[in-house]
This record gives structure tokens, C-alpha cells and sequence, in this order.
């Protein structure tokens, strides 16, 4: 796993699904620099677990007693933005995916997802990323083209500011996006502050709205 070599995480879990709780602590153990702050089987006591833990990550499902994952997700994001919210589910109804992305969860995958992508999921987001499974951007994708939502709002944007977009969501950093555009860094992070200026947006996953709403998310299969 990515992120500072030396520091360990703490990762709070919310599901009502022991089993399947079991089986996540399981596997978040075999990731060195992971630490399992708790474990909670409610949105209401996962608040309450936040102030206590104050953990880097939590892992949360949709469907639970008390605070459903959803309005678990908008409260998090109101009262304490630093923690960051990776959200595995086995829903993959569009309304539900559109109000997480809308309530800015740094990450959305099914339950039914295999090791590695929670591994990488877990990796990019706690990197300050984001990681969206390419079959949720793709429910994504549909239900923007449903609603025609798909209007260019890019016309504001040059050439190479949409070309470093594109990167960004390809996980690309600030000097891999130099060294492959042969600009400098600077030249780099004056673009993307020109690209937070004209999309409006303040976050990663903000940006990732826009990109999905313009067209310039690409979805790997």
C-alpha cells in the first residue's frame, strides 16, 4: 500500500453485517501500514466512534440501522472533512451512487469486489486520491447521458488544461504530469489552479463531478 511509507492508518468500519465484517478485518490485517480502529454496526454510533477514534478512513455500507450510510456519509463530510470515506456496497442503483458522489466520498466499490481493488482503492484514497470502480462511474455515465447532463461545459477550458484533467483522473501527480507534458511543475500547478478557478470546484472528487458530467472520466473496463 501507497501513501507515507511509515505511517499507520486507523480505519473505522460501519456495516451490520458481521460476516462480512469479519471477512474485511481479515484482509485490512494483512496491510502493513492499516490499524483497525473499530468497528460499529450503525451510522449513529459511527459518529459518536469518530470522535473517540478519529480514524483516517472509514469504510462504510449503505444500508444500516440508525444513519444510513448516505446521511452517515454528508454528516462526516460536514463535521469532520479530514476523514475520508471509501463506501463498499453491494447497491449499485444510480440514485444511491449519485447521492454518494454528491455527498463527496472519496470512494465508491461494490462488496463484491475482489482483494486487490480494495487494496488499491484503499491505497489511492488514502494517498489524498480518489477511487471510484470503473462499473460505478459507468452507472454514473448512464444516468448523466439519461438526463443529458452532458452539456459541454469545457468551452472556458484550453486544450491543456482538458489534457492535464484527463491525467489527474488517471491518478497522475503534479511532476508525472510535467515530465510526460515536458512542462515544468510549475507550469503544471498553475494550470490546475486555472482548471479549479473555471470548473468551480474545490476537491478531487469535485473535479472528478465535472470530469464525469463533461465527458473527460475515462472508464477502464
Amino acid at each position: 500500500m501507497n501513501g507515507e511509507e511509515n505511517k499507520i492508518y486507523n480505519v473505522l468500519i460501519a456495516d451490520d453485517h458481521q460476516m462480512f465484517v469479519d471477512g474485511l478485518k481479515a484482509l485490512l490485517r494483512k496491510e502493513k501500514n492499516i490499524q483497525i480502529a473499530g468497528e460499529v454496526s450503525n451510522g449513529t454510533d459511527a459518529l459518536q466512534a469518530i470522535i473517540k477514534k478519529q480514524p483516517d478512513l472509514l469504510i462504510t455500507d449503505i444500508s444500516m440501522p440508525g444513519l444510513s450510510g448516505v446521511e452517515l456519509t454528508r454528516e462526516v463530510k460536514s463535521r469532520y472533512p479530514e476523514v475520508k470515506i471509501l463506501v463498499l456496497s453491494m447497491y449499485n442503483d444510480r440514485e444511491i451512487v449519485s447521492e454518494i458522489l454528491m455527498s463527496e466520498a472519496e470512494g465508491y466499490i461494490l462488496k463484491n469486489t475482489g482483494r486487490q481493488e480494495l487494496s488499491n482503492a484503499i491505497s489511492r484514497i488514502l494517498g489524498d486520491s480518489t477511487y471510484y470502480s470503473s462499473e460505478v462511474l459507468n452507472i454514473m455515465m448512464t444516468r448523466i447521458k439519461r438526463q443529458k447532463k452532458a452539456e459541454k461545459n469545457t468551452s472556458l477550458l484550453t486544450a491543456r488544461e482538458t489534457e492535464i484533467i484527463k491525467l489527474i483522473m488517471e491518478e497522475y501527480s503534479s511532476e508525472e504530469i510535467a515530465e510526460k507534458l515536458f512542462i515544468s511543475k510549475r507550469t503544471v500547478d498553475t494550470h490546475r489552479k486555472n482548471i479549479i478557478q473555471k470548473t468551480n470546484t474545490r476537491t478531487l472528487v469535485g473535479l472528478l463531478k465535472f470530469a464525469i458530467e463533461n465527458n473527460l472520466a475515462e472508464i477502464n473496463q
